[in-house]
């Protein structure tokens, strides 16, 4: 398009406050205010701009656009501030069970119930029902944490960083963390343990190498300047091959014998056993501390199926000077955060229901047969309603996530999804785009569904659709 003709479009197009003026306009105004109508205004007619000077204008359209049209773009822009969230549910065919870019561990039904009424109501947070005085936010779950992993106290915070920062912070300010090298690692988001530590105003004191530590490393680098060994499970990474790592009975003794409180974060961090389901690696949180570990950290978002939060247990002494600790305000969590780790919390009361009423288990312990039978489901109803698409039943492998459970593959079922008219990766963005978004995955230029995710009702959703893009498309 020539220059002349783009800056005569651009000339035709209306202002604002013309806009603005018209009898529709003044009903926006009227009804979303005048700066959000003028917002999206300048926002619909600065988009014709762009087209008009990409060169992208259709010289078949009435020009210039009518004001009604241009105020049905309005009215959109507007319908989507208000109607679509940000942030907003999707469905999980990842096979990823704690995907972290999708928010990690999804909440039981009574974890949902506390939500809604913490959220709608007043609440205890940090009033002694029992003395009518004020009381501690830290009462909520403190009892149930040390119920449930034979710690002698407990408290929460934001998240695990937070914990091992706090923790750091408390007991070893101005002094050496001993530290095997091996287990200074990148915790995702480019954060990393060795910077999470230093900002709790410790020096670090690296010992053994990158594949091998042994005692001897830790005893030559504890002195009168150590104020805490630490121990970080390898809750998101594997190393295989030539290597040694340092039993944590072994650092027990080296601890207590140096007098240095023996720190373990262990990141995941289960309160039940899941050896019998597979898991491997992940000692719970009441045999940890049983060894005679001080301190131990692990997340409420990961393998624990609740909230984002930071959890610390361990010897009184130790929580309490954490609790009285002033990073402690800038670290806590709020009443929604405590209202759904209590629920969660509860459900572990009844180990032998927990891993039925967590989402999270219900997928890790769903029966492969049980994912083979959907997956011939859902591919069959696809077929039934169209021929353009074809889906096709595939053995998975689906994982944990979230930093947990690395090199652990769970075995699972899925459903490839081809078209002779679109690519994967169109498939992928379709589906991506849906008023539900369904997140799967291409491997080998094929789009896949991963079944071990889904929740309830998702079925429906990616069914329906695919059924809505055939009925786009004719």
């Amino acid at each position: 398009m020539a220059n002349v003709d783009a800056n005569r479009l651009l000339r035709q197009l209306p202002a604002v406050h013309t806009l603005l003026d018209t009898k529709t306009g003044l009903k926006l105004i009227e009804q979303y205010g005048r700066e959000l109508v003028t917002e999206a205004s300048a926002r619909v007619l600065g988009l014709w701009r762009e087209k008009i000077l990409a060169g992208q204008y259709d010289s078949e359209l009435a020009w210039p656009p009518a004001s009604k049209d241009l105020l049905t773009e309005i009215q959109l822009q507007l319908n989507n501030i208000f109607t679509i969230s940000h942030l907003r549910r999707v469905v999980n065919a990842t096979g990823i069970i704690l995907h972290t870019n999708l928010g990690r561990a999804v909440l039981g039904e009574r974890a949902l119930a506390a939500l809604n009424e913490a959220a709608g109501f007043y609440t205890n947070l940090e009033y002694n029902l029992e003395k009518g005085e004020r009381g501690s936010r830290h009462d909520h779950v403190e009892e149930l944490l040390i119920r449930l992993s034979g710690a002698e106290a407990a408290m929460v915070v934001n998240n695990n960083a937070a914990a091992v920062l706090l923790v750091m912070n408390t007991l070893a300010m101005g002094k050496e963390v001993v530290v095997s090298r091996g287990e200074l690692v990148e915790i995702g988001g480019s954060f990393r343990i060795p910077e999470v530590l230093k900002m709790g105003g410790v020096t670090l004191v690296e010992v053994g190498t990158t594949n091998r530590t042994h005692l001897g490393d830790y005893e030559k680098a504890v002195g009168i300047a150590t104020g805490v060994i630490l121990k970080v499970h390898a809750s998101n990474f594997r190393i295989y091959g030539f290597v040694k790592s340092v039993q944590t009975d072994e650092l027990v003794q080296l601890a207590h014998k140096s007098n240095v409180p023996l720190v373990e974060d262990l990141g995941s961090g289960s309160l039940v056993d899941l050896s019998a389901y597979g898991v491997k690696d992940e000692t719970p949180v009441a045999h940890v501390l049983s060894s005679g570990v001080d301190v131990v950290t692990f997340s409420g978002d990961k393998l624990l199926g609740g909230p984002q939060a930071g959890i610390i247990v361990g010897k009184k002494e130790y929580i309490k000077a954490m609790k009285a600790n002033q990073l402690s305000r800038a670290l806590r969590v709020d009443k929604f955060t405590l209202a759904a780790l209590e629920a969660t919390l509860r459900e572990y009361l009844r180990p032998e229901y927990v891993l039925k009423e967590l989402p999270i288990y219900r997928m890790l312990i769903t029966p492969l047969q049980e994912l083979e039978e959907k997956a011939h489901k859902i591919a069959g109803d696809i077929t039934a309603i169209q021929s353009r698409i074809s889906a096709t039943p595939v053995p998975t492998q689906a994982q944990m996530g979230g930093g947990s459970l690395p090199g652990q593959d769970i075995p699972s079922w899925g459903i490839v999804l081809e078209s002779k008219k679109e690519s994967a990766g169109e498939i992928e963005s379709a589906l991506r785009h849906n008023a539900v978004p369904i997140v799967g995955y291409i491997d080998k230029d094929r789009y896949t569904l991963d079944l071990r995710t889904l929740l309830p009702g998702d079925e429906e959703i990616i069914i329906k659709c695919i059924k809505d893009l055939i009925e786009l498309d004719k």
